[in-house]
């Protein structure tokens, strides 16, 4: 697999995957940009090389038509914000005009494409739509962690029609979750919240293999129970003490937030994926956030990641506390528990 520096950019025109699927309120302003920033390394070394910037992200879930509170429209402005220069915006992502525009730019130009979830050819991994965003691009980059488990048209199609490697912001993904996987320190403590058990079994097997113990949030723990499921480990799996107590069924209780924070404090590794409630109300953001508080000098490596989680440390300013954060979710948990991510194959990451 090769990456961005083996590239030669000059004078090409570089289309960038990037992830920038960022929360919004509800007037359709940007309530965090972690994601957008998260880029800029590979995007100045791509500017600085002289070459000319062809962006491409998806915003939401649009289901293959165009929404327009989810155009790109804010992401470009807070992007020209992050770059300090002007963006040039298209108004698609495929086509005539997209085409004129990605034909027309001088060295060290941006163009923002328009989300490319407008088009259902995108989740089909359709070849006529893949050529077509190929068009635009003389090389490709992937620096979308957070869709590599996705056979997407733009994540998996794209690189079978030009030369590709992997940016900065991928490489830091990678490097930071394997680093969790290679001789750990210990102990080692796995912090698993959110919900859909099926979706995170894999990886509870799999980190339970790595942790001293794994802290289940109350609402995995509850599917856990009433599905009569077996895990792998079971030794290591530490269940909240309290269940779901009244009054708290979106929030872990306040036995288990003393016994998780107690874990936490004494763990020198730290792995958390999705926050233990619901975070978006005060209410039940208490337990989350005590938890992350908790985390102390005796840990030398810790690692967070998922949309929700990411959201929810940001809006507490708790991201200092870890070493990685990782911008993706369902990928960092397929890549955790050993799964071949379809992006990165695209990119022979597995050769």
């Amino acid at each position: 697999m090769r990456w961005l520096p083996n590239l030669s950019l000059t004078g090409k025109r570089v289309l960038l995957r990037v992830d920038f699927n960022v929360p919004l309120k509800e007037n359709g302003d940007i309530a965090d940009g972690f994601r957008i920033a998260a880029v800029l390394p590979t995007m100045w070394h791509i500017l600085s090389a002289g070459a000319k910037l062809v962006v491409l992200s998806h915003l939401g879930d649009p289901e293959g038509k165009f929404q327009e509170k989810l155009t790109m429209r804010k992401v470009g402005e807070r992007l020209s914000e992050y770059l300090d220069s002007r963006i040039i915006r298209a108004l698609n992502c495929v086509g005539s005009e997209a085409e004129a525009l990605a034909g027309e730019m001088k060295e060290g130009e941006v163009l923002l494409l328009e989300n490319v979830r407008f088009h259902k050819e995108e989740e089909e991994d359709n070849e006529g739509f893949s050529k077509a965003l190929a068009r635009l691009g003389d090389l490709y980059v992937s620096d979308a962690f957070g869709v590599l488990h996705r056979e997407h048209a733009s994540v998996v199609g794209v690189p079978r029609f030009l030369p590709s490697a992997g940016g900065f912001l991928l490489k830091k993904e990678i490097e930071g979750l394997q680093k969790l996987l290679e001789d750990p320190k210990h102990p080692m403590v796995a912090i698993i919240g959110g919900r859909k058990i099926e979706s995170k079994l894999p990886v509870i097997d799999r980190i339970a293999e790595l942790a001293d113990e794994v802290l289940l949030g109350n609402l995995l723990a509850r599917e856990i129970t009433s599905k009569s499921i077996s895990l792998r480990h079971k030794d290591k799996i530490v269940f909240p003490p309290d269940g779901v107590p009244p009054g708290k069924e979106y929030d872990i209780g306040l036995k288990t937030t003393k016994l998780f924070s107690k874990k936490v404090r004494k763990a020198r590794t730290v792995f958390w994926s999705g926050p233990l409630g619901r975070y978006e109300e005060e209410k039940y953001a208490q337990g989350s956030r005590a938890v992350a508080k908790a985390i102390g000098k005796e840990t030398s490596y810790a690692v967070a990641g998922g949309g929700n989680l990411l959201d929810f440390l940001g809006r507490h300013g708790l991201r200092e506390k870890f070493d990685h954060i990782s911008t993706g979710g369902s990928s960092m948990l397929a890549f955790l528990a050993g799964e071949e991510l379809p992006g990165l194959k695209a990119l022979g990451y597995y050769d």
